[in-house]
């Protein structure tokens, strides 16, 4: 089947408002190349179960199209229509498995060496669309915040050593109720430009008590998930033939109710299922889980704040180990954890900066229960030292 053969009750397997959203623009996804279509539909079955800010971006992407005349149709989408596409590919039901056609379709271009060519199309095509519909300004400056070294002692080695150039380091903070402090101002936040999924706290371990009107998503409270998603895991690696990628496609296509979770929030409830089945290594690291669902709630639903808080991570062991081990037995590394989490803090800073508003954006980074942090914004001093006694509420008053 090809694009131009489209009928609306093919899509009567999709979630209800993102079968809504295609047949509506049905006449514009008729035009679309087979290259090009199912990166679309991909996203538009998932619709249901994206952030605002995610679905906006598919709804303009689409109206955008839907506007094109025939000749500026054409122009726009020339290169995709210059690649190839196998009868094989053709064959495949890209419109209730657009995902696996998007896979095969990138295998297929390697071996037929049209990556290339897709590449480039990929990019003049996201470049236009971004010039023609730009990204909405945040309602207010973006906040981040990142919390490391839990359960650290002491530390002599520099911290922030990456982030330093771009903002002021504070050598006398006074530590004093410091997570607290940190999670009321994000509440404030919250309260101030209320919308949803516009301010989140990420926990690497057990999260600590904080408002509710704050989007949480923690370690700790998924490991109930990651035991099962260990457990199949195990079972599909034993298999005979399993590799990788098949087993890369088979993780792809768990849901929540499949490892367990059930919050009541069904977006949230997907989100926590991808940080597990499509990071690596966020199932067994605690801070690689921290960094991962840092990184995609920044890219996904841009939040205006942003506190992620880094705990100890178990010990470096063999991949086998570490798939078979119990979690509550793993022996934990505190000090390589704070550097693990020091280099987090560094690409915190850089996600967020990729987002809208960026140059108006502030970042606070702070060693938890210690005298050192570092802030970054519009106004800070680049690479300036403080040695005056200060706190965390002064440091954030002077990024507002």
């Amino acid at each position: 089947m090809l694009p131009r053969d489209l009928k609306a009750e093919q899509f009567s397997g999709y979630p209800p408002e993102g079968r809504k959203l295609v047949i509506h623009y049905l006449g514009a996804l008729r035009r679309l190349p087979l290259s090009f279509l199912p990166s679309v539909l991909r996203e538009a079955i998932e619709y249901d179960y994206k952030f605002p800010v995610e679905r906006k971006a598919l709804e303009r992407e689409l109206a955008n199209l839907n506007f094109l005349s025939a000749e500026q149709f054409a122009d726009w989408l020339h290169d995709f229509a210059t690649i190839r596409v196998s009868p094989a590919l053709e064959k495949i039901d890209w419109v209730d498995a657009p995902a696996q056609f998007v896979e095969q379709l990138s295998s297929y271009l390697w071996t037929t060496r049209q990556l290339d060519l897709f590449r480039a199309a990929a990019i003049a095509y996201a470049d236009r669309l971004h010039a023609t519909v730009p990204p909405e300004q945040p309602a207010t400056r973006r906040l981040g915040i990142t919390v490391v070294g839990q359960g650290v002692a002491s530390y002599d080695a520099p911290l922030f050593r990456k982030l330093r150039p771009h903002g002021a380091y504070y050598s006398r903070v006074n530590p004093e109720n410091g997570l607290r402090v940190l999670l009321d101002a994000v509440a404030e936040r919250a309260k101030a430009f209320s919308a949803p999924y516009a301010h989140w706290y990420v926990d690497g371990g057990q999260k600590t008590a904080h408002d509710t009107s704050l989007t949480s998503v923690s370690y700790s409270a998924l490991e109930p998930a990651r035991s099962t998603l260990l457990g199949k895991m195990r079972s599909e690696i034993d298999r005979p033939g399993m590799g990788p990628e098949a087993l890369r496609t088979r993780l792809a296509q768990l849901r929540p109710a499949d490892l367990g979770v059930h919050e009541g929030d069904e977006v949230l409830d997907r989100f926590r299922i991808k940080m597990l089945t499509e990071g690596s290594g966020t199932q067994i690291f605690s801070t690689t889980f921290a960094q991962w669902t840092a990184r995609e709630a920044l890219r996904r639903a841009q939040p205006l704040t942003l506190l992620v808080r880094f705990a100890p991570r178990q010990r470096q062991r063999s991949m086998n180990e570490l798939l078979t081990a119990s979690m509550g037995g793993a022996e934990l590394d505190p000090v390589g954890s704070l550097v693990d989490a020091d280099i987090g803090a560094y690409y915190n800073w850089l996600n967020q900066q990729r987002l809208p508003g960026a140059n108006q954006s502030s970042f606070l980074v702070w060693f938890e229960e210690h005298s050192q942090a570092l802030a970054i914004g519009p106004t800070t001093p680049r690479g300036t030292v403080s040695t005056s006694s200060t706190d965390l509420r002064q440091l954030l008053s002077s990024l507002a």
